[in-house]
């Protein structure tokens, strides 16, 4: 889930239960905050040399990778409600529950996965050889790269970072993550975690900015993950380039939301709304738009004011269950977003009336509904990453899939449709990263399923298994027989003309 377009790829209600940040008032800025030690960017080659010298030294074998993800599992465990604190602290408010779902929930279970799977993943796998190389056998033997880097963006801080890490540590690789700064609480978080989990030789931790960031991505690593906008994605692509570091690249898109004429209104607005409030709508894979058929639209606008009222109260107290946005940087490009649309004719419908100044003070940006945006619109052209939703509306499903397919490629798709055909009809003509059906989101959970992106939206995946051949080399192994076939095939070939020219033809 990526950061937002607009930050650099690296880069309150004192009830019990609640964080201290929480408290109404100034929200504080991540630049508020000073982390314990910023890396100089001199140390980060020789950061990268010992972390390969000890991995070439002792790779390290299934029993310690298993050990590895036992100890970072149960360390984190003990530290959640430190975690959604550090979290909730950047953000200057975020619902503790969010985080303990997104941040702590989904990194456990996915740390589970890899546990229960990694001696299985870890075994040589059965290539076919074919026929013409009998009795030749064939594998394929999983290796571990190396070092693999991580750079991490702010918002999901800890999810973002831990899952990447701890994939790449089960395929036996060592780590160097660099988190974002503009959480630079919870970046101090993870540096003292893996400090306290993993001996400084097989995971290093890199604080700091865009120059670091920078340095980062021009390292000669094994493999680098990414996690933020396209436009830096291109970046990091660029810097990579000239060691040829492998990538995956998990950006950003504007994923649509299709809700076809046979489905519940009701049904759909609670899901979208689901997906798209949780974090205040920053979340890569957020419906970034909703597709909606004309007769549906009034019911579908009353559903969603429905929603706000039962989930938020209408905001009326403190709004302990909705997350801030990260920055004021991040909240004015939002209102821009809101403004143009404004400027281009939009209709502009928050879904609850929220007191200006505390708005800008707590930087509360309530769920809002753009409707009649022209295609010219940014709210329409750039990722929102925030709790922004314009609806668009259709006559038929084709003029609707014609829209989507002129577009670039999403990372997330959402259709809600009862019958399978239309399902299969939607997925027939879009071609996502990913894809939830009636419901968002929750594919990203799946441990079982790749996450990432398509064109645009990102290139590899990880996730379970498909993490752990991300970041392992398969190599390839031909076992061949004392006696063999293939000893035939040699010169002088005029005595075996026939056989060859027999072997070609199959």
């Amino acid at each position: 889930m990526p950061a937002s377009p607009a930050t650099d790829p690296t880069a309150a209600d004192p009830r019990p239960g609640m964080p201290p940040a929480a408290a109404a008032g100034p929200a504080p800025s991540a630049g508020d905050h000073r982390a314990a030690a910023v890396t100089d960017i001199a140390a980060l080659a020789p950061a990268l040399a010992r972390l390969r010298a000890a991995w070439q030294a002792r790779k390290p074998d299934p029993a310690q990778r298993l050990d590895d993800l036992r100890r970072l599992r149960t360390a984190l465990q003990a530290r959640l409600d430190a975690m959604a604190e550090a979290i909730a602290a950047d953000f200057g408010h975020r619902s503790p529950h969010e985080s303990l779902l997104a941040d702590g929930m989904t990194v456990l279970a996915e740390i589970a996965h890899l546990q229960r799977h990694l001696r299985r993943w870890s075994r040589p796998r059965r290539a076919a050889a074919g026929w013409r190389l009998w009795p030749a056998r064939a594998q394929l033997r999983p290796q571990a790269l190396g070092v693999v880097g991580v750079m991490a963006p702010w918002n999901y801080p800890v999810n973002l970072a831990l899952i990447p890490l701890a994939t790449a540590i089960a395929a036996g690789n060592h780590v160097l993550l660099k988190p974002s700064e503009h959480a630079p609480r919870t970046a101090d978080f993870l540096h003292a975690l893996l400090a306290e989990v993993f001996p400084a030789e097989r995971v290093a931790v890199a604080l700091g900015g865009a120059d670091l960031a920078a340095a980062f991505s021009a390292l000669p690593l094994d493999h680098l993950v990414f996690t933020g906008s396209t436009a830096l994605g291109r970046k990091v692509m660029a810097a990579a380039a000239p060691n040829l570091t492998p990538l995956t690249l998990e950006l950003g898109g504007k994923s649509p939301a299709i809700v076809a004429p046979d489905y519940p209104p009701a049904k759909a607005a609670a899901r979208i709304a689901t997906g798209k409030w949780f974090n205040a709508g920053q979340t890569c894979i957020a419906p970034d738009y909703a597709l909606v058929p004309e007769a549906m639209l009034a019911a579908f606008v009353q559903a969603l004011r429905a929603e706000v009222t039962a989930r938020y109260d209408g905001f009326a107290g403190q709004a302990a269950d909705y997350t801030r946005i990260v920055n004021a940087a991040q909240y004015r490009r939002l209102r821009e977003l809101l403004d143009d649309a404004r400027a281009r004719g939009a209709r502009v419908l928050p879904l609850a009336d929220i007191d200006p100044a505390r708005a800008e003070r707590e930087r509360l940006l309530a769920p809002t509904l753009v409707l009649d945006a022209p295609d010219e619109a940014r709210i329409l052209r750039e990722e929102i990453f925030g709790p922004l939703l314009p609806l668009k509306t259709y006559r038929t499903l084709d003029e609707a899939l014609d829209w989507i397919a002129a577009r670039e490629r999403p990372l997330a798709l959402y259709p809600f449709c009862t019958g399978r055909a239309g399902v299969e009809r939607i997925l027939g003509r879009v071609v996502a990263g990913g894809v939830t059906v009636n419901d968002t989101l929750l594919h990203f959970a799946a441990s079982g399923l790749p996450f990432g992106g398509v064109g645009a939206s990102g290139m590899g995946a990880y996730h379970g298994q498909a993490g752990f051949d991300r970041f392992s080399h398969l190599l390839p192994v031909l076992w061949q027989r004392p006696l063999a076939a293939s000893d035939r095939l040699r010169p002088p070939y005029a005595a075996i003309d026939g056989l060859v020219r027999w072997l070609a033809r199959r």
